[in-house]
């Protein structure tokens, strides 16, 4: 593994949401990154799981297989069967000690087994109840939906693609930003509840989530009355702005999008000849003529490598990255320098590097504080009650039962994942 850069982080009784209890009812993406984001925050996060084998996110396989590690930090690990009386007595017991109750499960679902937000404020008033869909109150509000599923109602999968070829984004960009969202919801929550000494119910859903990501193309459309153009095929706003290749063929995005930086383009990789004509000197003039200016361009950096390229660029204050993998960022000198990212231990005894919230105080990094715990791993410290937090922390062995969660939903997102 990579040796981290030490980073200054805060101490754990000096975090945000010290002293807030947050309970997990989630799975995949979407809750488990709120669960995550409140947890790097201070709160306690306590995330329940069947039974058994625990969480399925935990084993899926393919482009899912990052799942729980990236998003199942810092929180502890009971696994309860809640449809089950004595399990149940234990989940109604951490709930009426929590200050926020958090699911992601198919509309109806928590209803159903008596978790509803109705029949739970009744025992905990103060209990903020945040609920992660994929729709808000509709006429799609019971539909299954997936991160996908939202990408191509929503218009993101036509804007991401060139034309007829809609694609999904490269990153579960609604779930992980939807997560977001719940959080935003819930710390604005907890600050009404300051003044009202009440809880209330919280909502965030993957479709409206996605239509606040394309926003500006919604205005675009009715600003021009024109029909959108995927973004591989968008009429260019500057005429440096795109991909280039090396000396060795390697892709490099450089952009120029001010009168300034155009000509410190041109000084910097000697193009003379775009430089002194006049009907380059307007953005618009080089927009009209962006074909020839990318030649020149290309012809200049077929000349130079990356670091070559990157260092010009830098240097002139230019707009400069090369195109990189995930894989790159684990290695990435910025990232590794400013401690952006931890070492996490997985129940496997692996170890991967993963990024840290983009958030500093006072300079000061919100760091890993537990690893990605193992099913049950925290069952002795909370099965017989909430009080007891100092309790030995292993029990995991349980016979499996079916999981009380599982629907529909969770097949064919698994599906999803793992394709």
């Amino acid at each position: 593994m990579l040796e981290q850069a030490e980073s200054s982080t805060v101490d754990a009784q000096e975090l945000p949401l010290a002293g807030i209890r947050v309970i997990e009812f989630s799975h995949m993406v979407m809750g488990p990154s709120c669960g995550m984001i409140l947890a790097d925050l201070g709160a306690e996060v306590i995330k329940v799981e069947p039974r058994g084998a625990g969480d399925k996110t935990r084993y899926l396989p393919g482009s899912g297989s990052g799942l729980f590690p990236a998003f199942n930090r810092n929180k502890q690990s009971v696994q309860l069967d809640i449809a089950e009386a004595a399990d149940r007595d234990v989940a109604l017991s951490l709930i009426d000690s929590a200050d926020v109750l958090l699911e992601n499960f198919r509309v109806g679902k928590m209803e159903s087994m008596g978790y509803g937000y109705e029949e739970l404020a009744q025992r905990n008033p103060r209990l903020i109840y945040c609920s992660l869909k994929g729709f808000l109150s509709g006429p799609y509000g019971q539909r299954t939906a997936l991160d996908e599923v939202v990408q191509m109602l929503g218009g993101l999968a036509y804007m991401t693609g060139p034309p007829g070829q809609p694609l999904r984004a490269g990153a579960s960009v609604n779930d992980i930003m939807g997560g977001m969202f719940g959080v935003i919801g819930v710390l604005s929550a907890l600050r009404v509840r300051e003044r009202t000494g009440e809880g209330q119910v919280i909502n965030s859903a993957l479709f409206e989530n996605n239509a606040f990501l394309v926003g500006t193309h919604m205005a675009q459309a009715q600003i021009s009355g024109e029909p959108l153009r995927p973004m591989p095929t968008r009429r260019a706003t500057w005429a440096v702005y795109d991909i280039f290749r090396d000396k060795h063929d390697d892709q490099i995005f450089v952009a120029a999008v001010s009168d300034g930086q155009w000509h410190d383009l041109c000084d910097e990789f000697d193009l003379s000849q775009l430089a002194g004509d006049p009907e380059l000197e307007t953005n618009q003039g080089r927009v009209d003529q962006r074909d020839r200016i990318h030649r020149e361009l290309q012809a200049a950096l077929s000349r130079l490598d990356l670091a070559e390229i990157e260092e010009k660029c830098t240097r002139r204050g230019l707009p400069v990255a090369p195109v990189n993998t995930p894989a790159d960022l684990t290695t990435d000198a910025h990232l590794v320098a400013s401690g952006a990212l931890a070492s996490t231990g997985l129940p496997s005894g692996d170890q991967v590097d993963v990024p840290l919230l983009p958030l500093t105080f006072g300079g000061r990094r919100l760091g890993l504080r537990s690893d990605v715990p193992t099913p049950g791993e925290h069952n002795n410290r909370y099965r017989d009650g909430p009080a007891d937090t100092s309790a030995a922390d292993s029990d995991p062995g349980q016979t499996a039962t079916t999981d009380p969660f599982a629907t529909d939903t969770d097949v064919e997102e698994s599906k999803t994942q793992s394709q």
